[in-house]
């Protein structure tokens, strides 16, 4: 036995040398052999011997499926050499954590019976009802295989007996849904059959429209606890956001209202809510700004800046950001509200590919060109992409071409690297729906996230 489990585990640890490509898919099927190990509850006087058997499953959604269980073990008595063999037969609900990853931890209960054949005096032959527990792991080697490993625990209905079983698997996988290769540009995506209403994407703030920026300033205002109202002192800050819409007609501002974890979400996010419609409020009676370029958003304890364990962390939590809507401007103008700078760069990729066409070279030089302007800012380059394909693969995918923008801006325009960072958000931040063309074309893109610590003059 002691051969068979290094075997199985030998298998387990070759498939993690391995790159996956695969997930838990709705409507498959899976066939899986098995060895391990069977313990048997001591008063039964059956030593622990090997087990072998076949499961076959299928899975209904990513996260549920239902499989029968055949297990066969052959052992004998402790007290006198007379064979017994057991075999188990069982039907069990799985429930797949994380099914879009290449390793998948699951949950398994179910029930059945055990039929007990023992030649010997000792051990009386017997058939029983069983119910298991337990859970495993499924590490997807590709499409169609994964390894496989679990572990339950039985009790013996009618004896009230507990019994353990240990295995590792190789499953072969057939059908299920299968994975879109992702399109070129938004005009050659694949046609679609009509899909489920999908929710409505969650468009933060601080995303910038084609064509504008997205300017976002924190507003150093502190208010009493659960309070609203903008205490005389801190006019001036608002006054800084008023003087540049004012100068800037055409823009647009959110105005975003913070809170730290001290109380209910429900309340954090009512709080927030007000103190970022009272800056609203500020803006149209105080500074004659007209209330249709503005609005108002709570977002409670959501996105703290750090972490609320410290009296100073909460502090820099409550806080209220006006995130403006404008056009990419001269450096020395964006230059008098110095926080944060968001823009979206306009670059397509060919499929799975992630170099930059000479035709955007324009778009990263805005980027490029500011920050050559402005030494002391750094910067996040953001990769996004569309639903089509897996999360790993849209993750790696979206990481990848940010680095390729972050190597651009060092080697053309010569931007210190420590200055530089790549991330990859693959299909995690959607700014439209994934079920049209035009939402996943505005899906895929590129932002330069610009912290500016700039010197006013």
């Amino acid at each position: 036995m002691k051969r068979l489990l290094a075997a199985g585990c030998a298998l387990f640890a070759l498939a993690f040398a391995t790159t996956a490509m695969a997930e838990v898919k709705p409507g498959s099927f899976a066939i899986t052999p098995y060895v391990g190990g069977y313990t048997f509850d001591g008063e039964q006087h059956i030593k622990t011997g090997p087990t072998f058997g076949i499961r076959g499953g299928y899975n209904f959604t990513k996260n549920c499926g239902l499989e029968g269980v055949f297990g066969y073990t052959p052992t004998e008595q402790t007290k006198r050499e007379s064979d017994v063999d057991a075999i188990t037969y069982r039907l069990e609900g799985l429930y797949h954590f994380m099914p879009e990853k290449d390793l998948v931890p699951f949950l398994a209960v179910g029930g059945g019976g055990i039929t007990i054949d023992s030649e010997g005096a000792g051990v009386k032959s017997r058939t029983d009802g069983i119910v298991t527990a337990g859970g495993g792991l499924k590490y997807f080697i590709n499409e169609a295989l994964a390894v496989r490993t679990d572990g339950r625990y039985i009790l013996d209905l009618s004896r009230t007996l507990s019994n353990w079983e240990y295995t590792v698997g190789l499953s072969f996988l057939f059908g299920g849904e299968k994975k879109a290769v992702a399109p070129v540009a938004p005009a050659a995506a694949p046609a679609e059959a009509t899909p489920a209403p999908e929710a409505p994407p969650a468009v933060m703030a601080a995303e910038p429209r084609p064509g504008l920026m997205k300017y976002c300033t924190d507003l150093k205002i502190e208010f009493d606890i659960d309070k609203a109202d903008i205490r005389p002192q801190y006019k001036d800050e608002v006054k800084r956001v008023a003087d540049y819409m004012k100068q800037y007609p055409n823009t647009t501002a959110v105005i975003e209202g913070y809170t730290d974890d001290v109380g209910s979400d429900d309340y954090n996010m009512k709080l927030s809510q007000r103190r970022a419609e009272a800056v609203v409020n500020s803006l149209v009676d105080d500074f004659g700004i007209d209330r249709s370029r503005l609005s108002a958003k709570g977002y409670g304890k959501t996105q703290p800046l750090t972490s609320n364990a410290t009296e100073a962390g909460k502090q820099k939590n409550r806080r209220i950001q006006a995130v403006i809507d404008c056009t990419l401007e001269d450096p020395k103008v964006i230059a008098k509200l110095p926080d944060r700078l968001c823009v979206s760069l306009n670059i397509q990729f060919d499929t799975d590919k992630y170099t930059i066409k000479p035709q955007y070279h324009d778009e990263i030089a805005k980027v490029g060109e500011f920050m050559k302007q402005n030494p002391t800012t750094t910067a996040v380059i953001e990769g996004h992409t569309d639903r089509v394909g897996s999360y790993d693969y849209n993750m790696k995918l979206s990481l990848r071409r940010a680095e390729s923008v972050v190597t651009y801006l060092a080697d053309k325009f010569g931007i210190e690297r420590s200055r530089l960072s790549a991330k990859g958000y693959g299909y995690t931040r959607p700014i439209g729906y994934n079920s049209d063309p035009k939402g996943r074309a505005m899906n895929r893109r590129i932002n330069a996230i610009i912290d500016c610590v700039l010197q006013q003059k």
